[in-house]
């Protein structure tokens, strides 16, 4: 049976707060998912949370009660509490009616098995968490394997973060490296490195692409380092017809992932 928390000043109710910060998150090894859809995506993706959180007026919801019965299952917890608890945890004014906590996964590149899928994403010193959610959405409507984030990049376990990826934070593996490591690995073994360059000449439906591509999008402000362009084994552009010089970084992303995604699907 679900117990129930409606005192702020419970100590788990303190730690999971505590898991918006991204030191708490490092030292306990935890991240938070709220809302229905992406619990449900997580469960569907064999991922159960630790505690599951949910308000009182939601108990009988059909999604609440097989979450419920499916962590207790496993050993978890379920806890019936308020909504304006469920805003402490969450930090948002209206909070979703369930929030879980999760054992952050491994995000080594010992994880990735490139033949796995046709394309991966890769993000260059990405810092915005609803750039990295929206990749990682992307990545799941293409069919890609996963996310390697390179260098120093925003934390894909932030609350932000999760919540921008609708639940492909479950579907999509991720990878954390620096260049110097992430590059003698994608030599390691079959793939074609392809970024995006305002310095390129050749248009991102020219291109030729084979599986499995892996595609860098650099830094949202200063796109890819000169020295991590020339590595690419195909530099391209994407026309601009208007004043802006380059599209937002997500954006740029699902463009090129679904030229990539149609010729490797012929």
């Amino acid at each position: 049976m679900p117990r129930e928390i409606t005192a702020f000043s419970n100590p788990l109710i303190k730690r999971v707060r505590s898991l918006r910060e991204k030191r708490h998150r490092r030292d306990e090894g935890l991240f938070l998912a709220e809302g229905l859809r992406i619990l449900a995506e997580a469960e569907e993706a064999g991922y159960w949370p630790l505690h599951l959180f949910f308000a009182a007026e939601s108990a009988d919801h059909p999604i609440v009660r097989r979450l419920t019965a499916g962590v207790e299952a496993r050993g978890g917890e379920a806890i019936e509490t308020t909504r304006d608890i469920l805003h402490k945890l969450s930090g948002k004014d209206n909070p979703q009616v369930v929030l879980g906590v999760y054992r952050q996964f491994a995000t080594d590149l010992a994880t990735i098995d490139r033949a796995a899928a046709p394309i991966w994403m890769v993000a260059q010193s990405l810092r915005d968490p609803g750039n990295l959610g929206t990749i990682l959405r992307t990545g799941d409507a293409v069919g890609a394997g996963g996310l390697i984030l390179i260098d120093d990049c925003v934390d894909p376990f932030s609350v932000e973060a999760v919540r921008a990826s609708m639940g492909a934070m479950f579907t999509q593996r991720i990878a954390q490296a620096r260049w110097e490591e992430f590059l003698p690995w994608l030599r390691g073994g079959p793939g074609q490195l392809v970024g995006t360059s305002l310095r390129a000449s050749v248009g991102f439906r020219m291109a030729r692409y084979a599986a499995p591509t892996f595609l860098m999008i650099g830094n949202e402000a200063q796109g890819l380092p000169p020295a991590y362009e020339d590595a690419c084994d195909i530099r391209v552009k994407i026309p601009m017809r208007g004043k802006a010089d380059s599209l937002n970084a997500a954006v740029a992303c699902a463009v090129m992932a679904y030229e990539v995604l149609r010729q490797i699907e012929g």
